[in-house]
């Protein structure tokens, strides 16, 4: 019996590399690509190509090659602080990149089967809360209207070519592989630091600031159901639950037995507009057409951010130490 194939771009990225894991738990034959496959190697047991997704060509001839059967896209720019950096350059990545994707899907394996890793930041300046897949788009930055453009070309392609093409709305998503430049990983980190010695406290912005924050676990896991419906979808993939910035300080110091208000500067970014209508998800669809439902609550996901970075920290101490 043949093993199904994937074809998993920003494989090395926290979510495509939950992915692939959790592909190869399932038995796929498993093809990682990304511009940084060459210098970052892939989950063991993932074919790694090295792939600029913004060539037209080079995805086409990826496509052809391996003739995947299923395909997920986590190539992009960065949300967060990059948001603004290069708009030009986060349109042709986030948003064109897609379209070739999509082509290279039409012209070489139309019966593939496509997913796309869309953003809640596509809502932007939002009037009502929860948003579902029936919420206006409103996007703030660049990065949320190249989003919105992929998500609309999606949408076309399946409508127009009976493409099998599904975009999650994802919405804030953590694990232990999170960037440090995530405030997640800052707190979580901050924390392990500082019950290490190694730091004395940390600065952040609004403190009452408040996210819809899952595990990228559980959102890899709603976006491999996606592919295993009968039609092809859009779902808001979400908690429906909201915490504070102060609620994950509170959660991430506790862990390592510290009062976080001894540690934490608040420092508010007046250039940071106040959010007028909460941004939250409305998961019902995924929960009701996928069964989907999130397994990891927030505590267990700062907790187990906290544990990886005091064993990362841990360890490089003992490397120190041995030198």
């Amino acid at each position: 019996m043949n093993r199904r194939k994937a074809l998993v771009t920003g494989v090395c990225g926290q979510d495509g590399s939950y992915m692939a894991q959790l592909l190869l738990e399932q038995g796929y034959a498993v093809i990682g690509a990304g511009r940084g496959v060459g210098n970052v190697a892939p989950a063991k047991g993932v074919e790694p190509v090295a792939c600029d997704i913004t060539d037209a060509g080079a995805v086409r001839d990826i496509v052809r090659a391996y003739q995947p059967d299923e395909i997920y896209n986590f190539a992009a720019m960065s949300s967060g602080a990059g948001m603004f950096d290069d708009p030009a350059h986060i349109g042709i990545v986030n948003g064109l990149a897609v379209t070739h994707l999509l082509e290279a899907i039409r012209h070489e394996k139309p019966s593939a089967r496509f997913c796309q890793a869309s953003s809640s930041e596509m809502f932007g300046e939002v009037r009502s809360s929860p948003q579902s897949e029936l919420t206006e788009f409103k996007p703030r930055s660049p990065y949320g209207a190249a989003k919105v453009y992929a998500h609309t070309m999606l949408r076309i392609y399946r409508e127009r070519y009976g493409v099998f093409a599904c975009s999650a709305i994802l919405f804030n998503h953590e694990s232990p592989r999170r960037r440090p430049e995530f405030v997640t990983r800052k707190v979580t980190l901050a924390a392990a630091s500082i019950k290490l010695g190694l730091a004395s406290e940390v600065t952040l912005g609004n403190l009452d600031s408040r996210r819809d924050w899952s595990s990228a676990d559980d959102v890899v896991r709603a976006m491999w159901m996606m592919l295993r419906h009968s039609t092809p979808d859009d779902y808001v993939v979400a908690t429906g639950v909201v915490h504070s910035v102060r609620d994950l300080c509170e959660v991430a110091f506790r862990h390592v037995g510290l009062d976080y208000r001894a540690f934490v500067r608040e420092t508010p970014d007046p250039s940071r507009s106040h959010e007028q209508v909460q941004l939250v998800g409305d998961a019902q669809r995924a929960r009701e057409t996928l069964g989907w439902a999130p397994l990891v609550d927030f505590e267990t996901l700062i907790t187990s951010m906290v544990d990886e970075d005091m064993r990362r920290l841990q360890e490089t101490q003992r490397k120190a130490e041995m030198r």
